[in-house]
């Protein structure tokens, strides 16, 4: 009995292995913080060499062989070119909005429209002002395109790709990170910038 005794008082002395039991109980929610810290970080990675090699994109596109179709496209693919050798399967889409001066380009209103069912957006029919005359309803008051001489681009590139760690899913987030960088750059005035006519009606549909 008494060596029963002493038995159970020096187990229940003994401190051996409660610092890997402490560690075992605080490593998960550890080692989630510190991979959620480094999804975080190479999302502002992705985010400045995104908006690095917009710029550079945006800038040649300036170039009076900017306007051109091909050599848009080579400008998307070098822009694609240098975001997939970070993110292989990443998802890119471009978009080019362009404005006549760089404060419509900057304040992006939509054009006036007959708000008839009053749910705040233009559809079912509804009339507008169709004030470049592109039959399109446009949001930002900007037409698609690179436009043309003196004219101002919006240039958007939007990538989506996987998340570097699965650890976001945990705590209900998506498993794709967005991430999204534009520049407003004026097209050089290698020539007599275009001109719209006098606004017409349109329909939303």
């Amino acid at each position: 009995m008494r060596r029963d005794k002493r038995a159970r008082e020096t187990l229940a002395a003994d401190q051996a292995g409660a610092t890997i039991v402490e560690f075992g109980l605080i490593s998960t929610v550890l080692f989630s913080t510190l991979l959620g810290f480094m999804d975080l970080a190479h999302s502002l990675y992705m985010q400045s060499v995104l908006q690095g090699a917009v710029q550079k994109s945006a800038r040649d596109s300036t170039l009076e062989s900017g306007k051109a179709e091909a050599q848009q496209q080579l400008l998307d693919d070098a822009v694609r070119k240098k975001v997939q050798h970070l993110a292989a399967n990443s998802k890119v889409d471009f978009s080019r909005r362009y404005f006549r001066d760089f404060t419509k380009a900057a304040q992006a209103t939509a054009e006036a429209f007959q708000d008839i069912n009053g749910n705040g957006r233009c559809d079912n029919d509804e009339p507008f002002q169709d004030n470049n005359n592109n039959s399109i309803w446009d949001r930002d008051g900007g037409d698609r395109g690179q436009g043309g001489a003196k004219d101002d681009v919006v240039y958007t590139v939007t990538i989506t790709y996987p998340r570097l760690f699965p650890m976001a899913e945990l705590i209900g987030l998506s498993k794709d990170v967005t991430v999204e960088a534009r520049t407003v750059l004026e097209n050089q005035p290698f020539g007599e910038q275009g001109e719209y006519g006098a606004p017409t009606v349109g329909h939303c549909k």
